[in-house]
């Protein structure tokens, strides 16, 4: 079926109907009638095939129409191919989900938003368990705040039926904002390099200034004995 929308895309010989047609191919192109077109198309054992028909005039290629088909859906291919699929994984906490197991999944929330994809992240409600529908709304809005470097919230938690859910996109590459703690952390890791470079150049100092006091008294010490010898 895909190929018959293909083939019915295009006009081929007999079916191009109007009075010229501009031939393109090998960097070259001009503009000729319709039936000298075929006529060409004819000699070289190939087809007429109808490329852009808004264009004024309609613009055409000489070529085998099977292989024009076959490289149409190659290229179809290969820019599917290229497209970047993004998809919807799911993060499942239960309303009183312990802080090893949202840790864990935490960590796997940070890959899929790393990776492309978004995040549906959904808090559970068993039975009894939705007069806890107050804590599973801290845990989300616990879990869109240690992804704020990853992700951006598109929904803010909501209850539907038994599940709260809260949806996160994937922060565009070299967009993402650094958390205030993130921030603190490098600002302290960069004094802390400083401070020990100026440590090892204050321990250097000290020990260049006796190699040069040591060369000073030996120097005097060499003039002395030279005016003695004088003497």
């Amino acid at each position: 079926m895909k190929n018959d929308n293909m083939k019915n895309q295009y006009r081929v010989n007999e079916q191009i109907r109007v009075r010229e047609v501009r031939i393109v191919g090998e960097g070259e192109s001009s503009v000729v009638p319709t039936r000298q077109a075929l006529d060409m198309a004819r000699e070289q054992g190939v087809d007429l095939v109808e490329i852009s028909p808004n264009a004024n005039p309609p613009v055409c290629r000489l070529i085998d129409y099977s292989k024009f088909l076959y490289q149409q859906k190659k290229r179809q291919k290969e820019m599917k191919a290229k497209q970047v699929k993004v998809e919807v994984k799911e993060i499942r906490f239960g309303p009183q989900t312990d802080e090893h197991d949202y840790q864990f999944k935490l960590k796997h929330a940070k890959e899929f938003l790393e990776e492309g994809n978004k995040v549906r992240a959904y808090v559970f409600f068993r039975g009894r368990s939705i007069l806890f529908k107050e804590q599973g709304e801290v845990l989300l809005l616990r879990f869109a705040n240690d992804l704020e470097e990853y992700g951006k919230v598109e929904h803010m938690p909501s209850l539907e039926g038994k599940k709260m859910f809260l949806y996160l996109a994937p922060k565009k590459a070299g967009v993402a904002k650094k958390s205030q703690q993130a921030r603190d952390r490098e600002a302290s890791i960069a004094e802390a390099k400083e401070a020990e470079r100026q440590q090892k150049a204050e321990q250097a100092a000290p020990s260049n200034g006796g190699l040069f006091a040591n060369a000073k008294i030996s120097a005097d010490a060499l003039k002395k004995l030279t005016e003695d010898s004088e003497d």
